[in-house]
């Protein structure tokens, strides 16, 4: 489990946790190579005021997303997790949650997941099939 995901008052913090502005700073963050300070990200968001993305910086910070890192008197911020790990977490805490449902609320959903699937790729059904068949073995073997 990813740190930030248990961050926010009531356990869960999700995608939708995240505000317009802060999804613009995270995508910024991402395609740079390197920290950057409030200065450094002002230019790409001119009409935003420099309190407010410093203020943004700070949120993402306390969430978990963003480290940081002092130099002189600036704060140098760069993301925790690469985008593709934050997109994999927050898929895996969105089937998490899905799971904690009943059988009858999961069918659903698992129904349209293979649908999906094998509308887009056969190889990655062949692969789904295969990877149940494997773990069903798995558990099969460790019982009694």
């Amino acid at each position: 489990m990813t740190p930030w995901f248990r961050r926010t008052s009531g356990g869960r913090t999700s995608a939708r946790s995240f505000g317009p502005l802060e999804w613009r700073v995270l995508v910024v963050l991402w395609d740079r190579d390197d920290a950057a300070s409030v200065r450094d990200l002002q230019p790409a968001f001119r009409e935003t005021a420099y309190t407010t993305l410093m203020t943004t910086l700070d949120r993402l910070h306390r969430k978990g997303m963003l480290d940081r890192s002092k130099a002189g008197r600036a704060f140098f911020y760069r993301p925790r997790f690469t985008r593709p790990q934050f997109e994999s977490a927050q898929a895996a805490d969105a089937l998490r949650v899905a799971l904690e449902g009943d059988g009858a609320t999961l069918r659903p959903l698992l129904s349209y997941f293979v649908d999906a699937v094998s509308d887009r790729d056969r190889d990655l059904l062949n692969e789904l099939e295969l990877l149940v068949r494997a773990r069903r073995a798995q558990i099969e073997g460790k019982r009694p």
